[in-house]
Formats: C-alpha cells, structure tokens, sequence
C-alpha cells in the first residue's frame, strides 16, 4: 500500500475515500473499508486518516488501541491500496469545512466520500457530510454498527475483556511493541518471556494473566507489575510456547485470546511455578475468540 503524507504525494485520479481516524480498524471501520471498495469501481479506494490522535491533540486523554503502523497494516489487509496519513495539529482542527476539502480532498481527486452517518470535520465539528455534498462532492453513507466504538472497546479492555473486544474489533486484541532485555527472571523459573516496551499511547488492558499467541506460537502473557516480587513498574510479558530464538529489539504484535486470572502473590516460588504449569496448559488448548 503506498502511505502519502501530504496530498501531493498522490498522484491525481478519480477517488472514493474513506474518511476517519480509524484506531482500531474494528468491524464498524470495516463495513466503511468495505464501502469504499465497492462503491464505484472506477473510483480509486482511498483513506484519508489523521496522526497523532486528534483527540490527544486537543489535550483529552485517551488510549490508542492501534499504532499508525499497524493501523496501516490493516487498512491494506482489508484491500485499501493508498492511504493519505494527514497530521493533526491544532491548526488543521480550526480548519473550516470549506478549507479542508479544498486543500486535502479536492487535491487528489476526490469524487465520492464514504463515512459513518456521525463523521464530523472542520472547526468546532461544523461540518458533516451534509456539508460535504453542499460543497459538490458525492457521498456514500455508511450506518453505525450497533454498540462498536473504538470508545467501547477501550472500556472492554480495561476490564480485561478481551473477547468482547474481539466481537467489537472482529480480530483478536493485540498488545504492541519492541522486546527489551527484562530481569530474566522467567528463564530461571523455566519459562523465558519476551518483554515488550509498549508505546505509552497505546492502551495495556487489565492487568492479569492471558492466553493468546505471537510470533506464530500460543503464547501465556502477563500484565502487571509481578506482585510476587515486589514489582511496581507495569510489564508486559509474553512466554512462546515451543518458541526458540532470539526476539530481542524485534517488534512483535501480542494476541491477547482470553484472560485466565488476576495476578498474586505465592507462598514461595515452587507454587508460582506450578501455577504457571497450568496457565501454560490452558494456553495449549485456548482457541482465538474470533
């Protein structure tokens, strides 16, 4: 997929885009993706997306479910071939709706616009896709997926509900980033985990033990602070069933398939061990939510 960052790094031709922020590409952004796809065939299927988080631009807090990486990476495995990535800053949000299609959509030749009934733009959300039609541009109106926001499913995951997340993100929720040398702990108790640096943008569900896979292996992850040792720093932690090899500095993308249990504290390290056995068991046998 060719990623443009500015308008004139596409090459001008009839288009559909499809315009949003897109964190998490769940299924509601899917059903946009696909809409664009099958609109009008003789329309070049666009994103038009923003970075950084318009919202963190505005001074709100919130936590990313995707990176812009790997955002992009779904976006072209759901069929999209060029994507224009627009960097929000606080002058592109007082940007008034008329401005916005002169100066980003008209330049690569947009014809048809696909979002969700609820798309706004420009200064203070004035404009919607109303505007966008008063202002001679077709569009495409795409109903809202009942209950799927990337708002619900943050408060899915901070729960640790990861496969009500999955419902929502049609795909397994993932933990993203590079592996960094740990304490090693894991590898004197027999089970050698794969310690992720995470984006600290980028939302860490619930703290506990899970189920999922990396790297093409099952894998048991921890989240948390390993209370049994004292830790108070948060890690994320992912054991490779039947993995060998040397990941460290490699990006890696954890699956996170079911949650087992809280974090706690063991009487010595014999029974930590023992439990870890069984998490390991029931990650063998664990299958993804979706």
């Amino acid at each position: 997929m060719k990623v443009a960052r500015t308008p004139d790094e596409l090459a001008v031709r009839p288009r559909s885009v499809a315009l949003g922020t897109f964190d998490g590409v769940h299924v509601g952004h899917q059903r946009v993706i696909e809409t664009v796809r099958s609109a009008a065939p003789e329309l070049a299927p666009t994103v038009v997306t923003f970075w950084p988080h318009p919202r963190i631009v505005l001074g709100n807090a919130v936590g990313l479910l995707t990176t812009l990486e790997r955002r992009l990476e779904l976006l072209a495995a759901a069929g999209i071939e060029e994507t224009l990535v627009v960097e929000f800053t606080p002058e592109l949000a007082q940007m008034k709706p008329e401005a916005f299609v002169d100066e980003l959509l008209r330049p690569i030749g947009t014809e048809l616009v696909v979002a969700g009934t609820a798309f706004r733009f420009g200064h203070a959300r004035s404009g919607d896709l109303d505007t966008l039609e008063e202002l001679g541009l077709g569009v495409r109106r795409v109903e809202l997926v009942p209950g799927v926001s990337s708002t619900a499913i943050r408060a899915q995951l901070a729960e640790g509900n990861v496969e009500g997340a999955a419902r929502m993100l049609g795909r397994p929720a993932e933990v993203e980033g590079t592996v960094v040398a740990g304490d090693a702990r894991g590898g004197t108790l027999g089970y050698p985990t794969a310690n992720l640096r995470v984006d600290p943008n980028l939302l860490v569900p619930a703290y506990g033990i899970y189920a999922g896979s990396a790297a093409g292996h099952r894998a048991a992850i921890s989240i948390g602070t390993n209370p049994h040792y004292g830790g108070s720093e948060r890690r994320v932690e992912a054991f490779l069933l039947d993995f060998e090899g040397d990941l460290y500095e490699q990006r890696l993308i954890v699956q996170l398939w079911q949650r087992l249990r809280d974090e706690r504290v063991f009487a010595d390290e014999q029974e930590l061990v023992e439990q870890i056995t069984r998490d390991v068991e029931v990650t063998r046998a664990a299958e993804p939510p979706v």
